[in-house]
């Protein structure tokens, strides 16, 4: 191993406060200097540059090193996140954290230093789901939120969300003024630490309980059946809390994924997009003859749901769900007798167009955001909002952010309405198709390892775009790196097609290629409609394919 490589985890060792994690890195060190290729390896992607603090935050592997999660990394971020309000006259922090490895020892290291630098530290009660961390932004008047959470990533990641004031998510520039203050850190270990900082009761969380259990609000409904997983995290509590305060039907829950685990031991990825991780709740589903399947990601920002199409289970699309969500929002709120709704309607750009549709046929504004509910929370007079990666906001003046378990209880509400109609949800869809048009989405999402890889295949779209996809011509490419429609700049391709669009974009969380792809058909006749829309999605995944050289 070289010199250089030796004295950087020489040096990280003797600064790290982590026993665990220094005597991880002197381990693998003393194999590197024996010669061992492998623990070579394994030193140079520990301590490669640090890990990048940006609008999302931080998330990454937990392992020794400035290129992963550990207390060091987040010592660093923490300071430099308090730094950043000190100067901006900001007086108090909250802090939440999951049921991920490591999560209370990060919580705890970020509410001690900001109790040392004079902040007012707030940590909250326990293990609990993004949005009371989000909901608790706003309740204690703080002028800082952080979650420490990896969301739906793999066992071995986690991360760091912060958020500012107004309790959304930040964007640049203050994330960029941030990642100065984090970088101008040399050393944690002379740190200056205080246990002067305060443990939330339970109060906070009640008040979001109580907050999202009146997303359900129409009287007079059927009891509904209601199946749910929250993929070993911390969202069964809080959302049968929410449930049983809105005077609903217990929930039954899938009982190998109730409680949490961070080690995800049923599911190879704990996303409910992910192939494979909600079998378990379609099978209770069936048994159950339920009337909706619900799941939660692990810190249960995000909502997937289940229904019987046609005699069949499978879940809704995250793009059905959003439009479903927003079409209530405006039919729920006619059966409530309450004035025309006013405000906007948002989605991020990758999600499908058919919620523009709706809000404008309905008097409402439309805003297209980039991709990240930090941009949808932003959008002036939002009434809701969605990305197609299943996050939803449906009550914007309590939660800044997604939020799964308002969603879900929202969701309750629309299955309880359409019983009440003697309805099924494909029926409902067809319906809206019928009167908006069929609007189909689909994903071609390809995982890498060579991370090099994928700015690479979105450069190839990028330089030899085609003229054709799914047989739909493509009328215009619109590179969104020189921004697009007041967008600020992002890395991405826009194809618009004669009939449908798509966009290509490294993932913002994961090591992704993603391509988010959109059929448009007018007919009458939904099924006929729906089939066709089918093959063209289906031609336009192996035309991306090849665009991308994937």
């Amino acid at each position: 191993m070289s010199t250089e490589l030796f004295e950087k985890v020489a040096a990280w060792i003797a600064d790290d406060p982590d026993e665990i994690t220094a005597e991880h890195a002197k381990q693998v060190l003393a194999d590197a200097q024996a010669g061992d290729a492998q623990a070579i390896s394994q030193l140079e992607t520990w301590f490669g540059p640090l890990l990048q603090f940006g609008t999302a935050g931080l998330r990454g592997p937990i392992a020794p090193g400035p290129s992963s999660m550990n207390r060091a990394v987040v010592m660093r971020a923490a300071q430099g996140l308090i730094n950043y309000l000190v100067k901006n006259q900001g007086k108090k922090i909250v802090v939440g954290y999951d049921a991920r490895h490591r999560s209370l020892d990060f919580a705890l290291d970020t509410v001690s230093l900001a109790a040392a630098s004079g902040l007012e530290a707030i940590l909250l009660p326990r293990n609990l789901p993004t949005p009371v961390l989000a909901f608790a932004v706003r309740y204690f008047q703080a002028d800082a939120g952080v979650m420490v959470t990896a969301s739906h990533n793999p066992p071995q990641d986690n991360g760091y969300k912060v958020y500012l004031g107004d309790g959304s998510q930040i964007v640049p520039p203050q994330d960029a003024e941030i990642a100065t203050e984090i970088a101008a850190i040399s050393e944690v270990s002379s740190l200056p630490t205080s246990d002067a900082w305060v443990l939330a009761d339970e109060s906070v969380v009640d008040a979001y309980i109580k907050s999202a259990a009146t997303t359900f609000e129409l009287p007079g409904l059927p009891a509904v059946k209601a199946v749910y997983t929250p993929l070993h995290g911390v969202g069964y509590e809080t959302l049968a809390a929410a449930v049983a305060t809105a005077g609903l039907s217990e929930l039954k829950a899938v009982v190998e994924q109730v409680t949490p685990d961070p080690d995800f031991p049923t599911v190879a990825f704990p996303n409910p997009e992910e192939a494979g991780a909600t079998d378990l709740l379609l099978d209770l589903a069936r048994a159950e003859d339920a009337d909706i399947a619900i799941a939660n990601d692990p810190d249960a920002d995000r909502c997937a749901a289940g229904i019987k199409d046609r005699g069949t289970w499978r879940l809704l699309r995250g793009d059905e769900l959003g439009t479903l969500l927003g079409w209530w929002t405006i039919k729920r709120n006619e059966l409530l007798g309450r004035p025309a709704l006013t405000g906007q309607f948002a989605a991020s750009i990758v999600s499908s167009n058919m919620l523009r549709k709706i809000a404008e046929a309905n008097g409402l504004n439309y805003t297209g955001t980039l991709t990240g509910f930090k941009w949808i929370a932003k959008v002036p007079d939002l009434v809701f909002g969605y990305e197609e990666a299943i996050g939803y906001c449906v009550d914007p003046a309590s939660v800044g952010d997604k939020d799964g378990v308002s969603a879900a209880v929202r969701l309750l509400e629309l299955t309880a309405w359409l019983k009440s109609e003697r309805k099924a949800f494909a029926d409902l869809l067809d319906d809206l198709a019928a009167e908006y048009g069929l609007f189909l989405t689909d994903q071609l999402s390809v995982r890498m390892q060579d991370l090099s890889a994928i700015p690479a295949a979105v450069n190839r779209l990028r330089s030899q775009p085609p003229t054709s996809v799914g047989g739909m011509a493509v009328k215009e490419v619109i590179d969104l790196a020189n921004g697009w429609n007041g967008l600020l700049p992002t890395d991405g391709i826009l194809l618009l097609l004669d009939g449908g669009q798509v966009i290509a974009r490294p993932s913002g969380t994961e090591a992704k290629l993603k391509c988010y792809l959109e059929v448009v058909v007018e007919s009458t006749d939904i099924a006929a409609a729906r089939a066709t829309a089918l093959t063209k999605l289906a031609e336009m995944k192996t035309d991306m394919a090849i665009a991308l050289g994937v």
